[in-house]
């Protein structure tokens, strides 16, 4: 048997070369593209709150252990994952706390991380493979780096523009989290000096980018026409109100002409109208902000109309769901710093400030006259 297999064998080495290298990507001869192709984009953290360590461990390599209980629980935390709240929704397995279950997209180095509190920068950088500098201030991270990245959980936006500065003004592609900014003044500013420097600029929500947002929205077919709808969730601050208006506007679409608020000492509602535009709803959606705590952080929907049985619910998204989303936001950044452009549904989130900023001043006038949402705001233009 080895006879009549030695010659097929050798005439097989023989061409083995020849096919391996017909085979070979077309980088294999050039070290440059090859290196540029593996090139990592290097990020600077401006903030190393709730998100910045919600975000950052899904495009960054990290210590899954020291990640999942960061400070002993009886050490006072700043943060709800120096005691393991973001590894909880990140490492489900329940056999192996080490095998991570969210999206991880690749293609990133943390290399310079700040926080106001400093000592939350030097315990992120420890679980961070990479070993990223703690600045001393935020100045300093938008140095010799290919994307800014500003989180923000809990805040109201008022630094945003502050925070965003110096990055844009060394024109380096930057993501501000939401929202945008706390006013559109501030919105407005940002995207002018994005505009001056060549610096592309992104803001979303993960709500925005989550699947079950569009497949909900593909379900109002079935209502023929959509009359109403509910949010419930969210809160009234600017951080947690900013994502149920996103939400809105994702579902129903942009064009709100004017908001109103309806206070009690123990609820508060936005109501959203989008007057008489076509392929709205006829009624507005009411944003139930006050509903005490959630599942999770969940947030529910529902439509109605004539149509079907009357009405489409959502089971709800939430903390659980949420790495789907901010992965797909990391993905949109990934193209926005390769093709210096901004991504995805950035206008979304622009409307989304001048809506909040209506709803703002209702609630502070604590009445329920309508507040006409200023227009017209800026838009960016999306790489197609």
């Amino acid at each position: 048997m080895y006879t009549l297999l030695k010659k097929p064998m050798l005439f097989f080495l023989v061409l083995l070369p020849f096919t391996l290298l017909a085979q070979a990507p077309e980088t294999a001869n050039d070290p440059a593209k090859e290196s540029q192709s593996e090139k990592p984009i290097r990020v600077g953290l401006i903030g190393c709150d709730t998100h910045g360590m919600w975000f950052g461990p899904q495009m960054q390599k990290h210590d899954p252990l020291l990640f999942s209980l960061p400070l002993p629980m009886d050490q006072p935390s700043k943060y709800s994952w120096q005691h393991g709240g973001n590894h909880y929704y990140f490492y489900t397995n329940y056999g192996n706390p080490t095998h991570m279950t969210a999206p991880f997209v690749e293609g990133f180095e943390i290399v310079k991380v700040w926080d106001r509190d400093r000592d939350a920068a030097e315990l992120a950088a420890k679980i961070f493979n990479s070993s990223p500098e703690v600045c001393e201030s935020f100045e300093q991270v938008s140095d010799d780096v290919d994307l800014v990245f500003i989180p923000d959980c809990n805040g109201d936006g008022h630094d945003h523009l502050k925070l965003a500065t110096p990055g844009l003004k060394k024109g380096v592609p930057t993501f501000v989290d939401k929202p945008f900014a706390h006013r559109m003044a501030d919105v407005v500013a940002l995207l002018k000096l994005a505009e001056e420097n060549d610096a592309p600029i992104m803001s979303l929500s993960i709500i925005q980018t989550l699947q079950e947002t569009q497949e909900f929205a593909n379900r109002l077919v079935e209502l023929n026409e959509v009359h109403f709808g509910t949010i419930q969730g969210g809160g009234t601050s600017r951080a947690g109100l900013i994502h149920t208006i996103c939400y809105a506007i994702a579902i129903y679409g942009p064009g709100v002409e004017s908001v109103r608020a309806l206070k009690s000492p123990n609820h508060t509602s936005i109501h959203l109208d989008w007057g008489s535009q076509p392929n709205r709803p006829v009624k507005g959606v009411m944003i139930n902000c006050d509903i005490g705590r959630t599942w999770h952080g969940s947030m529910h929907m529902s439509a109605f109309g004539p149509g079907g049985r009357g009405a489409v619910h959502n089971q709800g998204v939430g903390d659980w769901d949420y790495p789907r989303g901010s992965a797909e936001i990391i993905r949109l950044i990934k193209k926005m710093v390769e093709t210096g452009k901004s991504e995805g549904p950035v206008n979304q989130m622009i409307e989304a400030v001048a809506i909040a900023d209506a709803a703002e001043a209702a609630m502070k006038a604590g009445t329920t006259e309508p507040f006409q949402i200023v227009k017209p705001f800026p838009e960016i233009t999306i790489k197609k």
